[in-house]
């Protein structure tokens, strides 16, 4: 079996987000990612029809690389027969290695066909997730988005990455800041890598932002995530004002967004933390129903969610060394953090009910 291609960021251009086609010869056909791109190719060569569900239900035509899909997917066909020729396509590409990697182990095309297809029943049906301020999300370019934390597991970071591929106008994609524990879970290390998540630390974010990508970051980090149900919305100390440095370096504006209903999935009533160091982990959450009801009890509860993404604070307008000023990232880091809490009160405010 060949091995998948790794793309490196080699540039600071941002990544084209739908190319027409691909050169005669080459194999997969998949999102570009920064580097050199392809040259000017016919109108519909080389695309794959995708998976149900793929890309917010973004379809793209018949593909011409695929064997019998090519005809399967004509003119003419139906539905049915376009998606299943992509869905035989896209397996034939993971068979035989035919796809693209960066170098962060990102796999665009699993993450569009496979994993925003999971997650998404989650974010429309479960927790019916409406999204307020896409807009102020950049269509090009880097941009780095700092949220609250909450709920007991990460979902929050999930249905946030979901919100921007499938709202956003240009259809981006985020790549969120992930804690060291998430890179040593087996299985849930490498999906996390197929689904574009790297390590939190300042060097990977930077490069990314550089490279024109869309970074999610969550400062509050695990004490925002464990924190007792009775300090629901109320927002964690956001740390030393790392995320402001980076975002300074990369000359990135810095999104703030509020997330709600993610509080409730998991109420956390106590915390065994004997349990907790014995296993290796922050903390071993008690709720009215876990572990009392078993696996049953690892059942989120369907809440209702709100994100809302607000106005972008620009960083493009001071110089390279203010990053080493101690004073304006802590003014920076405040007033993101104010920015957030603020609108967190106002959606608790608007919110007729937990579960509607």
């Amino acid at each position: 079996m060949a091995d998948a291609k790794v793309i490196p960021f080699d540039d600071d251009r941002s990544r084209a987000r739908r190319r027409p086609g691909r050169p005669d010869g080459e194999a997969a056909a998949v999102r570009a990612l920064p580097g050199p791109q392809a040259g000017p190719q016919e109108p519909g060569e080389g695309q794959e029809g995708l998976l149900p569900g793929a890309a917010g239900g973004r379809e793209v035509g018949p593909g011409a690389g695929a064997g019998s899909a090519g005809v399967v997917g004509g003119a003419g066909a139906s539905g049915w027969e376009r998606r299943l020729a992509g869905g035989l396509a896209f397996l034939r590409r993971r068979i035989t290695g035919d796809y693209e990697v960066d170098e962060f182990g990102y796999d665009e095309e699993l993450t569009d066909q496979v994993l925003m297809s999971l997650l998404r029943p989650l974010y429309e049906k479960y927790f019916r997730v409406e999204v307020k301020g896409v807009e102020n999300i950049p269509a090009e370019g880097g941009a780095l988005i700092v949220a609250n934390h909450s709920g007991t597991l990460p979902l929050d970071g999930l249905m946030m990455q979901v919100a921007v591929h499938d709202r956003h106008p240009a259809g981006r994609h985020l790549r969120l800041l992930a804690a060291d524990l998430v890179f040593v879970l087996p299985v849930v290390n490498e999906l996390a890598r197929k689904a574009g998540h790297t390590l939190a630390c300042a060097e990977d974010a930077e490069r990314l932002l550089r490279a024109g990508e869309i970074v999610g970051v969550m400062p509050e980090g695990f004490k925002g995530i464990g924190k007792p149900f009775g300090e629901r919305y109320k927002l964690q100390r956001f740390g030393r004002g790392g995320f402001v440095s980076t975002a300074l370096r990369a000359g990135v504006p810095i999104v703030p967004c509020s997330i709600v209903g993610a509080e409730e999935i998991y109420p956390m009533v106590g915390n065994a933390k004997t349990l907790a160091r014995v296993l290796g982990i922050p903390y071993f959450p008690l709720t009215p129903t876990f572990p009392w009801l078993g696996p049953l009890g690892a059942l989120p509860l369907p809440t209702k969610w709100t994100i809302q993404f607000g106005e972008p604070i620009p960083t493009d307008s001071y110089a390279p060394e203010a990053a080493e000023d101690p004073m304006l990232m802590f003014n920076l880091t405040d007033q993101v953090r104010e920015q957030i809490q603020h609108t967190l009160y106002k959606l608790l405010v608007q919110r007729r009910s937990v579960f509607f």
